[in-house]
Order: C-alpha cells, then sequence, then structure tokens
C-alpha cells in the first residue's frame, strides 16, 4: 500500500445549474512533501466544513484501481490523479483493505481510518454531469476518510503502514454494503 498522489486545492466558485457553487473538489497534485497540521493537509480547504474536514474527515483517500473504470465509463482517458476530490490517490489500499478504526502511518503522519465517502451534489458540478453521484454510487467506488492523530509529511511515494487494526473491524466494504441508505446517501455538500 503506497501513495501515488498527494492532492490539495483552495475553494473556487464554478458555475451549475443556473448558480455558482463554491466547492473545493477540483484538487492539484502536490510537487515533493506537503504537511499535516491539525485536521488538513497545508494548502487544502474545505467550502463546506460541516461535510467535509475536522477530526473524522481530514483526509480523503481514493483508490488508484478505480481509475481505469472511470476512464472507461465516463470516455475521460486523461483523468488525472485527484480528479475525485481525494487528497490521496493511493495504490494497494482499496476500501476491501482498509478497515474502520485502523491506525495508519503515512509519511511521518498518523491517521485513523473513519468512514467511507458518501458523495454529495458537488460532485455532478465538478464533473458537469447530473448524473455523477448516481454512477459514483451504483459503481460502489466511494473511497475512505481518515482522521489525522498526528502531524507529519507526506509525499508520493509514501508506503502506508497498518499500526494497528481492532479485530472484528468493519472494512470500509463491509460498510458501505451494509448501509441500506447508502443508495441514494449524499451528504449536503
Amino acid at each position: 500500500m503506497r501513495v501515488l498522489s498527494v492532492n490539495v486545492g483552495p475553494i473556487a466558485r464554478i458555475p451549475w445549474e443556473g448558480q455558482t457553487v463554491e466547492t473545493a473538489f477540483r484538487k492539484r497534485t502536490v510537487d515533493g512533501s506537503i504537511h499535516l497540521r491539525g485536521t488538513s493537509l497545508v494548502g487544502d480547504e474545505q467550502a463546506n466544513r460541516q461535510g467535509h474536514g475536522g477530526p473524522r474527515k481530514s483526509v480523503y483517500v481514493y483508490p488508484s484501481e478505480h481509475y481505469p473504470f472511470w476512464k472507461s465509463a465516463l470516455r475521460q482517458p486523461d483523468l488525472p490523479w485527484g480528479s475525485f476530490g481525494e487528497n490521496l490517490t493511493a495504490e494497494g489500499w482499496s476500501e476491501d483493505e482498509a478497515h474502520v478504526g485502523d491506525a495508519v502511518r503515512i509519511g511521518s503522519a498518523e491517521f485513523v481510518v473513519t468512514q467511507p465517502r458518501w458523495p454529495c451534489f458537488k460532485m455532478n458540478a465538478a464533473f458537469g454531469r447530473a448524473d455523477m453521484i448516481q454512477r459514483f454510487e451504483e459503481a460502489r467506488r466511494f473511497g475512505f476518510y481518515l482522521g489525522a492523530v498526528r502531524d507529519g509529511t507526506i509525499g508520493a511515494g509514501d508506503t502506508v503502514e497498518l499500526l494497528a487494526r481492532q479485530a472484528g473491524a468493519p472494512s470500509i466494504a463491509e460498510v458501505i454494503a451494509s448501509d441500506r441508505e447508502s443508495q441514494g446517501k449524499t451528504s449536503p455538500g
């Protein structure tokens, strides 16, 4: 398990359905390393702090293995890392491998796996597609959040070291499968 890309982004205004939406969904890849301070990566913003960020949603991880599916499904062969609003594009660390409560070290920063990512309407806006949330939910390629435990530095190429796992803790995939409301469940954005 390792990080392929670290991605951050500022709040931006984008047009959607006749309105202007503030979102930090669009992320850019960072060269070199970046610091985790408190509950966020330096240079990363969240437009809605109720639905994103904070101690339980400090960093969003998305598996790189999902990208080939999306490149084909969306007919976008040049989809860059960070396209799903993720802070970390990971390799070998999917919803099946990540368990709720897993303590991990990435670079010198430490985290705990907290929950799947439920999409909000801003995903539709960022992709310019009214069906993106539905596609995301049907594909069951959600990614997951990490809560910050210890400040540190993270960079592309860093390994994800599992420090501890609680016996019987469900995987993120199991949480998604067991949540009967997940079909159509969205966060407020």
